[in-house]
């Protein structure tokens, strides 16, 4: 069995590639020579980088097997998300890989400007002894402001109370209780400002973040205030910074990332009060070996079809091991209610119901849709660009939750309306200790069928003989039922007929059976 492929595109500790393991083709190169990645790209199924990567459009549309890109850090600057979501490809990160180096150095970089360390460094390897020009403040009592209250920003805040300083917070977003287990009062950006002694900042840049600290920010401070920003560049204006230092509006900073990197120059490096490193937050040992496992360990879980809870580009996040089950199940609902329906509904509901509510469940929406489109497309459905293909024909998807469910302990059914206004439901549950998955309802008729890789389900009026009619002409086919099982509806009129089978029926022996229930409605799921 010919392993998987993945490439290594830029240098990573070896704890990743134990992470790793033995199931994969280990393949290396150059990441940032784009005539040696371009190539090196046509067959692998996953690739590992970091920041001198380039996973462009170009890139992605060279890969035609990538299922997987893994940025072994935390930014994405450098991957074309959207390209990579519409062709199907997970990106995955490791968000919580350097949150600690990051808090640390955040720390490290408040207290050298608290104490004036590096510019007493540099006067004191020079030949200078400057004991009194370089004095600075303690940290006791003061108050220190921290701009985004995530969990970088909560790491910060539990460091600096063993400093004994009173901390304020700013983030439209924070958890108020966590803030009151940590003693931190959260406040408005302008009351943070105006009061703090230290400002740090812990906010990813965005559109609305871009900018925050400028000239407006900067004339509500007080000119004794430090800034510190080991975030994002570009959330600091350093013009307007560095205007407000020379002006004496701003007593100093601490500033570890630019707006643009790598850089040499800035208005801000003239000043001895502003210490500067070159965007060293992740940059320690233990970080980098748990960026490397975190995503070896989401490069695994991708190839093996399982969701991966660091996916940027797929909705479901962490998936609680009670729901996990369910997954497959669902999925193969939706590759049923695809054979039964014969066309994407314009909307499709999936109604979960039962004690598996208690839980977040909505993984199973994006399995629902994986399984709707797998067998009528040649592209690779995934749960990453299922919700693209829905979009694409014009397929609304709803996620309905009930925690009353009363023959099962859960229940979860698809309900479709198809754009003749046609109606299809199928409906399943997992029972038993081993969570066995079956179906329990097809468009109203009532059954419980364990779930096969080959199935047929089919309606007629009903009348007898049929039954029998259809079993000859299975056995004559050589095709084994492993079970089966016929539904009526209320007013005895029809009936449905579902059935397990131990191999996949020859098309003309459907044919037979056609024109045996007198119906063109013989649908059939291989779910192999």
């Amino acid at each position: 069995m010919t392993k998987p492929v993945v490439l290594i595109a830029e240098e990573l500790s070896p704890a990743t590639l134990d992470a790793l393991g033995p199931d994969f083709e280990i393949r290396h190169c150059d990441g940032a020579n784009r005539e040696e990645l371009l190539p090196a790209l046509a067959d692998v199924d996953a690739i590992l980088i970091r920041s001198a990567t380039k996973m462009d459009a170009e890139a992605i549309a060279a890969a035609r097997n990538l299922k997987v890109i893994a940025r072994a850090g935390v930014g994405l600057d450098n991957v074309d998300t959207p390209a990579a979501t519409k062709a199907g490809v997970m990106v995955v990160n490791a968000p919580t890989s350097n949150i600690t180096s990051a808090a640390e150095l955040a720390v490290g970089l408040l207290l050298a400007t608290a104490r004036n360390i590096a510019p007493a460094n540099e006067a004191l390897k020079g030949g200078a002894w400057k004991r009194s020009q370089y004095g600075g403040i303690e940290l006791l009592d003061k108050t220190v402001g921290v701009i985004g209250f995530g969990r970088i920003g909560q790491l910060v805040a539990e460091r600096l109370k063993g400093f004994g300083m009173n901390i304020l917070a700013y983030d439209p977003y924070a958890n108020a209780q966590r803030a009151g287990q940590l003693g931190v009062q959260l406040v408005g950006l302008d009351d943070l400002l105006a009061a703090s002694d230290f400002i740090t900042i812990h906010l990813p840049k965005t559109p609305e973040t871009a900018g925050l600290i400028g000239k407006e920010a900067l004339t509500k401070v007080k000119p004794t205030v430090r800034i510190v920003n080991a975030a994002r560049g570009g959330i600091i204006d350093e013009d307007a910074l560095a205007e407000a230092i020379r002006e004496g509006r701003v007593a100093g900073a601490g500033l570890d990332v630019f707006n643009t990197e790598p850089t040499t120059q800035s208005p801000l490096f003239e000043f001895e009060s502003v210490v500067v490193t070159p965007h060293l937050g992740a940059s320690t040992e233990e970080a980098q070996e748990k960026a490397g496992v975190a995503v070896a360990r989401s490069v695994r879980l991708a190839l093996s079809g399982d969701l991966v809870p660091d996916a940027v580009n797929v909705d479901g996040g962490h998936v609680p091991e009670e729901v996990r089950p369910g997954i497959a199940l669902v999925e193969n609902l939706g590759r049923i209610f695809t054979a039964l329906a014969g066309a994407c509904p314009v909307q499709l509901d999936v109604d979960v119901k039962g004690e598996i509510t208690e839980h977040d469940v909505s993984i199973w929406k994006l399995s629902a849709l994986k399984g709707l489109f797998s067998d009528i497309t040649d592209d690779p459905v995934t749960y990453v660009n299922a919700p693209l293909m829905a979009a694409e024909r014009g397929c609304e998807v709803r996620l309905l939750t009930d925690p009353a469910a009363y023959d099962f302990r859960n229940v979860t059914e698809l309900r479709g309306t198809l754009a003749d206004g046609r109606i299809v439901s199928v409906a399943g549950t997992l029972t038993g200790p081993r969570m066995v998955p079956k179906v329990i309802g097809i468009n109203g008729f009532d059954l419980e069928v364990p779930l096969s890789e080959h199935m047929a389900f089919f309606t007629y009026e009903d009348r007898p003989g049929v039954i029998g009619q259809i079993g000859n002409l299975l056995g004559d086919a050589n095709v084994n039922i492993a079970s089966m099982q016929v539904a009526r509806n209320a007013e005895a009129t029809e009936a449905l007929v579902a059935l397990t089978l131990d191999s996949k029926i020859p098309d003309d022996v459907l044919s037979g059976i056609a024109d045996v229930v007198d119906t063109d409605a013989v649908q059939v799921v291989d779910l192999a």
